[in-house]
């Protein structure tokens, strides 16, 4: 049984920015899916300690009043979603987010922020994996496709439904059923196991950063830099709570 028939987490935050290094978490979610289907989920909701922008609460709705009211500290927020995730891990079990390289980052950020143990020394040194991105397979494998790449594209691409956008539980259920449906049309990545998957899309993204960088070179901006790790960037400059 390939890997995307069996059990996936589904994991995605909601912010106040879209800059890992500045922006905190708003809500997160994990949502445990097996074919297809949720069978388990856990959601948070943080005070981030710091206003949410008016742009960010017209994305996923999330009030300052409602987080200041019902919003835990962020620093436990962070520290149960790093706790959950890795327990994952520790299993073997695949977490996957859509653009895996920004939401794991800044819950590292936040780690950091807040002076918490990081996900690899939760991990007992180990890298943070198998991580599975629709994103990055998506953008590897249908490379020319027109259109946007954003979460509400690729899924009406491959047929997953997405009921609200930005909400951490509706985005991190639809990237589970979204990386069970890219392996179900290209069956090269359905046969290939986690890890192998995993160290698959590290290359995956690294080409396609070089190749946007590039781009951005040609394009006129002669000092544009793409960073090119996932799916996590260790941030030593994350922002002071």
């Amino acid at each position: 049984m390939g890997w995307h028939r069996q059990l996936l987490i589904g994991f995605d935050l909601e912010t106040t920015g879209t800059d890992p290094r500045e922006a905190r978490i708003v809500t997160g979610a994990v949502i445990e899916v097996r074919d297809g289907e949720p069978v388990g989920h856990r959601e948070w909701l943080a005070d981030p300690g710091m206003e949410i922008p008016a742009e960010a609460v017209a994305v996923h709705g999330i009030t300052n009043a409602r987080a200041a009211a019902e919003g835990r500290p962020a620093d436990q927020v962070a520290d149960a979603i790093a706790n959950v995730l890795v327990s994952y891990w520790k299993t073997g079990v695949p977490v996957v987010a859509y653009n895996a390289a920004f939401d794991l980052t800044l819950l590292s950020a936040e780690l950091r922020r807040h002076a918490l143990p990081s996900l690899s020394e939760r991990l007992g040194g180990l890298a943070p994996a198998p991580v599975i991105d629709p994103y990055t397979i998506d953008r590897s494998v249908d490379r020319y496709r027109r259109g946007k790449r954003n979460l509400e594209a690729v899924c009406a691409e491959y047929g997953v439904s997405l009921d609200a956008a930005h909400n951490a539980s509706a985005d991190a259920l639809a990237a589970a059923r979204l990386a069970r449906a890219i392996a179900e049309r290209h069956p090269k990545v359905a046969a290939l196991g986690p890890a192998e998957l995993h160290r698959r899309q590290i290359d995956w993204y690294a080409e396609w950063a070089a190749d946007f960088q590039a781009f951005l070179r040609r394009k006129g901006n002669p000092d544009a830099v793409v960073d090119t790790i996932w799916p996590l960037r260790e941030l030593a400059d994350a922002g002071a709570s």
